[in-house]
């Protein structure tokens, strides 16, 4: 875990690779779950057995799955410190790159690529790409905006 002591240590870390998630499992349950929230109860998520026969012989996650992880996947990667509270900005960019099949296993690899002024703190852009284990191409590829306020 990287720990940033202010938006001066944010500045100064511009352009730098700033630490990777540990591995986290997706699960049929976590799929399952996420269909009935977003009421996306496609064949490819949900049933195993038609899906065997399908393109990726398995189930997969939905691409907004693996992109909702990423609050949990980066929170073990960085902290800022001496702040009020970081906010979830938005996206710029979110390309989903490769399936995540069910029990896949993945991982974000976060860089800090700009850190910008804003009223009562800075903006940060994270390039993150999230990386599916034993795969060369990664499952995600995202811009995410936060903000750090002071």
């Amino acid at each position: 875990m990287r720990v940033f002591n202010g938006v001066d240590e944010l500045r100064a870390a511009k352009g730098t690779e700033i630490g990777t998630s540990e591995w986290f499992v997706v699960g049929q349950e976590r799929i399952d779950g996420f269909a009935d929230a977003t009421e996306d109860h496609q064949w490819i998520h949900v049933d195993a057995e038609k899906a065997k026969s399908g393109p990726f012989g398995t189930t997969i996650a939905h691409g907004f799955l693996t992109l909702s992880l990423l609050p949990k996947l980066v929170q073990g990667v960085y902290r800022v410190d001496g702040v009020k509270m970081g906010v979830n900005y938005g996206m710029n960019k979110v390309r989903f790159t490769n399936p995540v099949p069910v029990g896949g296993r993945v991982r974000a690899k976060v860089e800090l690529t700009d850190v910008t002024d804003v009223s009562g703190g800075v903006q940060l852009a994270l390039g993150v790409t999230v990386e599916l284990e034993g795969s060369d191409r990664p499952a995600l590829v995202a811009e995410w905006l936060t903000r750090q306020y002071v």
